[in-house]
């Protein structure tokens, strides 16, 4: 008899030991999923720890329990982004770990788009426009020390060219440094391993791609003339005949402001901008290029151009020789 009544409790003993089991994983289930609520804006500032992030949380009843939050924010809180997230009351402690780390627009965030051919000269102007930070201290970030692996040796205007032109969200309370910081990432995102090996391909640098780029944006004013302009100075760069890129652009680059059309004094001006005055690339970007022209500079269409002069309406006309050059002046 003693035996069949230690028999008849264990499956009694294990009916409430299950249904303990499923009483806690329904609980924690439902703090991971949770019971999503009411919705409600919470505004997360840079620099805000876990525990204050924890109280706004809380203090919204979009969470309850601190420990809980600890545990799924263990490895999700230093991903959390500054700015305005829409939540819900009692939507579950994962859900709300994933919100955070979603980049949201804050208050006082602007929207900045940073137009392909600017120079850092212009940016600094457009950041200063915009209210996010005065043209001084953008230009002297600018010139700071960041570590990047295809950046040049450090110099003032050394980042020139590598401020990716895109539009960003910025912050009036964001650090000068982190803005260009963000825009050399944007640049190291864009320009991949692909392109360094096209450039290697082509028998040049990520400097010197970037710099012929830059020119590229400056002089191709039609998307479909991108890779012809390239050609050309692709062409002159490996010419004897035409060694010189007699570029206005880059002599433009060191003119105090920008002239509709350049004296003969001006492509005489003694600098190693000077395409007109010197042989090659000049020594680095005259401005960002973007994407489109950074793949122009590595992917040049194939063309005996030597020679280019405007339409006077953004397009170009092409030509092999001088005298055919000296025709299409005469002609437009």
């Amino acid at each position: 008899m003693k035996n069949t009544k230690a028999k008849s409790k264990k499956p009694a003993a294990l009916i409430i030991l299950l249904a303990i089991i499923i009483a806690i994983a329904a609980y924690f289930v439902h703090d991971y999923v949770g019971s999503p609520g009411k919705e409600v804006m919470i505004n997360i500032e840079s620099g805000m720890s876990t525990g204050d992030i924890y109280t706004a949380l809380k203090k919204n009843g979009v969470i309850d329990s601190k420990r809980l939050f600890a545990f799924f924010a263990r490895n999700d809180a230093k991903d959390f982004k500054a700015g305005n997230h829409t939540l819900h009351k009692n939507m579950g402690y994962k859900a709300a770990c994933e919100e955070l780390k979603r980049i949201v627009a804050a208050e006082d965030d602007i929207s900045v788009t940073i137009p392909e051919g600017y120079n850092i000269r212009e940016m600094a102007e457009l950041m200063e426009e915009k209210g996010i930070k005065s043209a001084d201290d953008f230009i002297k970030a600018a010139n700071g020390k960041y570590d990047y692996d295809f950046l040049p040796p450090v110099k003032d205007g050394y980042l020139e060219g590598y401020l990716f032109p895109e539009t960003y969200t910025l912050s009036p309370k964001m650090e000068t440094r982190e803005i260009v910081d963000m825009m050399l990432r944007e640049f190291d995102s864009v320009f991949t391993d692909e392109d360094k090996a096209r450039a290697e391909e082509l028998g040049m640098t990520t400097h010197e791609i970037i710099t012929l780029a830059s020119i590229i944006e400056k002089e191709a004013a039609v998307p479909d003339e991108r890779e012809l302009v390239s050609s050309v100075f692709h062409n002159r760069l490996h010419s004897d005949e035409y060694p010189y890129l007699q570029s206005c652009a880059t002599v433009q680059y060191v003119l105090p402001e920008i002239k509709e059309v350049l004296s003969d004094e001006d492509i005489k001006i003694d600098s190693p901008y000077n395409t007109y005055k010197y042989k090659g690339l000049p020594p680095g970007p005259i401005a960002s290029p973007g994407r489109a022209c950074i793949e122009a500079a590595l992917y040049p269409a194939k063309t005996n151009y030597y020679f280019f002069v405007s339409n006077g309406d953004g397009t170009q006309t092409f030509s092999e020789t001088y005298d055919e050059h000296l025709q299409s002046g005469i002609n437009r």
